[in-house]
């Protein structure tokens, strides 16, 4: 799968070179464009069946993905499991319900997102399903980039693990040789 998925990134132009501010904070020479993936359904279906096979079994109840990288993501991953999808969105500078969705208490919720580097995203996500008494069933992302070192306590499947460099923003090489300028492609903002 893993040779498809390379196949994948370099049919899309999904994988960028560069000099990147991640929405971590920290800086890449590399960017995972997710969005050049998922315009095209068939790779979506085609990327996600695998994590949606890996998590087949665990009593899914819903999905909840950060807006605005993993609503594809959760939405096809929750299309493939036959439950609700529900998608967090920022307010004030936090991770929130809104347009009345509601997590019932005792829920089995998958995360879903499109691609994790330090998973602070995921981290806040995962925090409203606790606040609503329910529970993280696990998390599902198309591209873990933080080369699978991440531990959330709960099970961690990724569609493909990538190795690719970050730094601190104060330690980046880049910087340091200003000949790229930084670009900060990620939704975080938005």
């Amino acid at each position: 799968m893993k040779n498809r998925i390379e196949e994948i990134l370099k049919e899309t132009g999904a994988l960028l070179n560069g000099h990147f501010q991640l929405t971590s904070g920290r800086h890449s020479n590399q960017f995972m464009q997710s969005a050049k993936i998922l315009q095209y359904p068939r790779y979506a279906v085609e990327m996600i069946k695998p994590l949606a096979d890996a998590f087949a079994d665990d009593g899914i109840d819903l999905i909840l993905s950060p807006a605005v990288g993993g609503i594809i993501v959760g939405y096809e991953l929750a299309r493939q499991l036959g439950v609700k999808n529900l998608f967090a969105e920022r307010e004030n500078g936090r991770m929130t319900l809104r347009r009345g969705f509601i997590i019932e208490p005792g829920s089995n919720v998958l995360i879903a997102e499109n691609v994790i580097t330090t998973g602070g995203t995921v981290r806040e996500v995962m925090e409203i399903v606790y606040q609503a008494d329910s529970r993280v069933a696990g998390v599902a992302v198309l591209v873990d980039r933080g080369m699978g070192g991440i531990n959330f306590g709960v099970k961690l499947r990724a569609a493909y693990t990538a190795d690719v460099r970050s730094w601190e923003a104060e330690k980046c090489p880049l910087c340091k040789e200003n000949r790229i300028p930084v670009v900060k492609p990620g939704s975080r903002n938005i």
